[in-house]
């Protein structure tokens, strides 16, 4: 039996096996990268959160124009879900202040 060598395996990059096909020239259209609600709930919301969702928007140009167009697709998404998260957070903390302000109140006055 003769030894036949084998092609070596060639690894293509995430992309080429996931990204839709698109004809020679033409591109997908830019998603939203939501930096100004990144950076609008970092500066009246939750800053931690509100951070990432600013990193996450400062992606989504550079990926775009890379020609990752599902990680740009994706970095977006998470920048919208991390304001969203942020405003949401924001309401949460001050229904629950002021559930235990109240709740102090009602405390004192026994």
């Amino acid at each position: 039996m003769e030894n036949q060598q084998q092609p070596p395996y060639q690894q293509q990059p995430y992309q080429q096996y996931y990204q839709p096909n698109y004809a020679q020239g033409q591109r997908p259209p830019k998603p939203d990268n939501y930096l100004v609600w990144a950076i609008l709930t970092t500066i009246f919301c939750c800053l931690p959160l509100g951070i990432i969702s600013i990193v996450y928007a400062s992606k989504v140009d550079s990926q775009y124009s890379a020609g990752d167009y599902i990680g740009a697709q994706d970095s977006s998404n998470k920048a919208k879900n991390f304001a969203i998260w942020a405003a949401i957070s924001v309401v949460i903390i001050i229904i629950l202040a002021a559930f235990l302000g109240i709740l102090g109140n009602v405390l004192d006055s026994l």
